[in-house]
């Protein structure tokens, strides 16, 4: 049984503010709290959606986004009820880390979590447990964070029934980012969008641009995005459709096919900008030792065709890191 705890009436109407407390009992702390804040705006008798920012607390354009709606969104435009978790990895958002400054685990390698693990696995167990099945529909945003620069993007999550992949792909493309691409995290089990999936809600990721920092453009795609996911599902008022014509991009990491890992220790120098068309056995970049200029550098290449979709910001790597992410044509059913 999980000692979390929350001061929210998920059933009242209006706007409410609080938090979720876990009991904590660090080196600093006897009888404390890991406090992680939570909101619900409810009206009416239309569908439930969880919106969740800060999974990884170095991605910024969602927590953002989910704070001014917290703040600005009138509870008689609603119609149904908005869950909202804007910063919910709260260790990792006040550290600015991907993983738990408490724990070192990665928050979205750990679903559906364990209400007597670490901190990280019991606030995954209570979005699993709890605020999962008072959904019908999931938006879990996401940026590149610091490693990584991202094209924006909408995320497809795959589904175990056509129906199911219907209503992913449609919210989707409700959200209305530059492109949508499906990602299937090489089978990871433990996302909380696979974990989503399998609670049988509705299911939309993104990812809003990275490198550690806030994106212009990338938050105002998200900020606009969230109201058309809440507008395709009947929460708010629907916003303008873009017309029918027009082109959507669909695109797929083709597995592991689809990233390019640093062989060797060194600094990398990329060959293609984000968006570039790129071909399987073309070079990717090279690695340079700058400690022994002697030395050749080592030439990476690419396994898949498609668009390079994401980037490595840093330019040090370690054997083993992402360098370059490669999306391409999507071959399957859209349902």
């Amino acid at each position: 049984m999980s000692t979390a705890r929350t001061n929210i009436d998920f059933d009242r109407s209006g706007k409410q503010t609080g938090f979720i407390d876990i009991a904590h009992s660090p080196h600093e702390d006897a009888w404390g709290a890991t406090r992680i804040p939570i909101a619900v705006i409810r009206n009416g008798s239309g569908p439930t959606a969880i919106l969740q920012g800060g999974n990884h607390g170095d991605e910024y354009e969602g927590p953002i986004t989910l704070g001014e709606l917290i703040r600005d969104l009138d509870p008689g435009r609603v119609e149904g009820r908005i869950i909202f978790l804007p910063a919910i990895n709260t260790p990792a958002v006040l550290a600015g880390r991907r993983t738990s400054p408490v724990d070192g685990l990665n928050l979205n390698r750990t679903f559906p979590g364990n209400s007597r693990g670490t901190i990280t696995q019991q606030i995954s167990a209570y979005v699993s447990e709890v605020i999962f099945p008072l959904g019908d529909a999931y938006l879990d945003l996401h940026s590149g964070g610091s490693s990584l620069m991202i094209l924006p993007s909408a995320i497809i999550d795959p589904a175990p029934t056509p129906e199911h992949h219907r209503r992913n792909v449609a919210a989707a493309f409700a959200f209305d980012a530059p492109l949508t691409v499906v990602i299937d995290n090489l089978g990871e089990p433990r996302t909380s969008t696979a974990a989503a999936v399998r609670a049988g809600l509705t299911t939309v990721g993104t990812e809003m641009a990275g490198a550690g920092t806030v994106t212009i453009e990338a938050l105002d795609i998200c900020r606009k995005g969230v109201r058309n996911v809440l507008g395709h599902l009947g929460i708010l008022p629907e916003a303008a459709k873009p017309p029918e014509s027009k082109e959507r991009k669909l695109l797929r990491i083709p597995g592991s096919e689809g990233f390019v890992l640093a062989t060797v220790n060194g600094v990398f120098e990329p060959f293609h900008a984000l968006g570039a068309e790129v071909h399987a056995g073309e070079a990717a970049g090279r690695i340079h030792n700058l400690a022994d200029p002697a030395r050749a550098p080592e030439t990476l290449h690419y396994a898949a065709d498609g668009i390079v979709y994401g980037r490595r910001q840093p330019g040090r790597v370690v054997a083993g890191n992402c360098c370059v992410t490669v999306a391409g044509k999507y071959e399957g059913e859209l349902g």
